[in-house]
């Protein structure tokens, strides 16, 4: 019995333990992009895009993805700074390492893909950062599960010729969202969930 406390103890290190922590607060008013000749829109696309994300149990991690969603990059002056960013993420579209897994994310215990069919991300500031890597720090509303919070995460951006990139891992709370399974297993279920995101977005050519 010792042993097999100690195996649920300790079985599966905390993904999210080594990750920076995204900072999270109440919505910003959100402002419109703003078209003007200097700015190009640039569309994100699971073509050129991944959504990612690794959470855990004490007994081991599950890595997941997103498979559909869609948004743009306002990209300014072709600078990152006064640029903006949104995507529309389709909860539904879940996949994970386990097909029980993925079926049950959709429920009402987790994400209620029938009440909350999306997840939205609408940037507010991007700002030169240089810290654990990353070259910007990036804020901006975060709608999951009904739950509307400000998030701020690192993020590498990099500005080319023919395309924008952006990577970005870090952790967020699901219980700052409510993402909370009502069942003592909830316990079991650790509270940071890593989001991996990798762009790659192509601009026109001149």
């Amino acid at each position: 019995m010792v042993i097999i406390l100690a195996a649920l103890s300790f079985g599966c290190a905390n993904p999210a333990a080594n990750k920076p922590k995204a900072t999270v607060g109440n919505a910003e008013p959100e402002k419109a992009a703003t078209n003007t000749g200097a700015t190009e829109r640039l569309a994100i696309t699971p073509e050129n895009s991944k959504v990612e994300f690794v959470a855990a149990k004490v007994t081991r991690s599950h890595n997941g993805s997103f498979k559909r969603f869609a948004g743009t990059i306002d990209l300014v002056n072709s600078a990152v700074e006064g640029s903006r960013v949104t995507i529309d993420i389709e909860a539904g579209s879940v996949v994970t390492d386990e097909d029980a897994l993925t079926k049950h994310l959709q429920t009402p215990d987790f994400f209620d893909v029938a009440k909350y069919p999306k997840a939205t991300f609408t940037s507010t500031k991007i700002e030169a950062a240089n810290a654990a890597g990353a070259t910007h720090n990036v804020s901006g509303n975060f709608e999951l599960h009904g739950v509307k919070k400000s998030i701020t995460f690192p993020a590498t951006i990099q500005v080319a010729a023919d395309s924008v990139t952006v990577n970005a891992e870090f952790a967020i709370n699901r219980k700052d969202f409510g993402v909370v399974f009502q069942n003592k297993t909830d316990d079991l279920i650790r509270d940071g969930v890593v989001i991996k995101l990798s762009l790659k977005v192509p601009r026109a050519k001149p």
